[in-house]
């Protein structure tokens, strides 16, 4: 099965309406893993889920749908299905998972929470990003980047990549892009300056 044995603690509300938790993921050698929760009318999205605290869980809006961006990314989502009877959407043409999504989803289509569907090949080729257009502009990026250190980023290390060279056009494509915040599956999200902290590993030495 693809769900990691650690359960989170707690979640931590990054703005108004979104929620962030994290875990040492022991199966990619206790590297954090983090994952979303994006309020919506009547409940919340969950963005490549991870295992939360139940009493956390509760405390925030009933899980409603749950967004994969990748096969790998599969963790808790078939568990928390079961528990909420969520709705699980997952990219068209993707490896199969372990078991079937409700829906698949494709470049440009709009899923729940108002979210787009930004193709960006390079950790798996078929593998994506969500992005947000309303304020605030937010920007889910899964394995293409990782928390860097010190407000920076990083590129998710090669070894973990189908093609590293097509992850970095990718996330060239992304550069442009005006947003506010930027979430990670790979570490705590970016909240000053997203874009500029973007453009600035891109120019920095490969």
């Amino acid at each position: 099965m693809s769900e990691p044995g650690e359960i989170a603690t707690r979640a931590e509300p990054v703005v108004d309406g979104l929620w962030h938790w994290s875990i040492a993921n022991s199966a990619i050698g206790g590297s954090t893993s983090s994952c979303q929760a994006l309020a919506v009318d009547g409940g919340s999205v969950l963005i490549d889920p991870l295992r939360l605290e139940p009493d956390e869980l509760a405390a925030l809006p009933r899980p409603a749908a749950i967004l994969l961006t990748a096969k790998c990314h599969q963790r808790s989502a078939w568990r928390y299905r079961r528990e909420f009877g969520a709705e699980v959407w997952a990219p068209e043409g993707a490896a199969a998972t372990d078991e079937e999504p409700d829906r698949r989803y494709a470049e440009g289509d709009i899923l729940p929470g108002g979210l787009r569907a930004i193709r960006t090949p390079g950790p798996e080729p078929v593998h994506y990003c969500l992005l947000r257009d309303d304020a605030p502009r937010i920007l889910f990026c899964s394995d293409l980047l990782m928390d860097g250190g010190a407000g920076g980023l990083a590129f998710v290390p090669a070894e973990f990549h189908d093609d590293a060279a097509e992850t970095r056009r990718s996330v060239e494509r992304l550069a442009g892009l005006p947003i506010d915040l930027l979430c990670l599956d790979h570490g705590r999200p970016v909240t000053e300056d997203p874009a500029g902290a973007i453009q600035a590993l891109l120019a920095s030495p490969s």
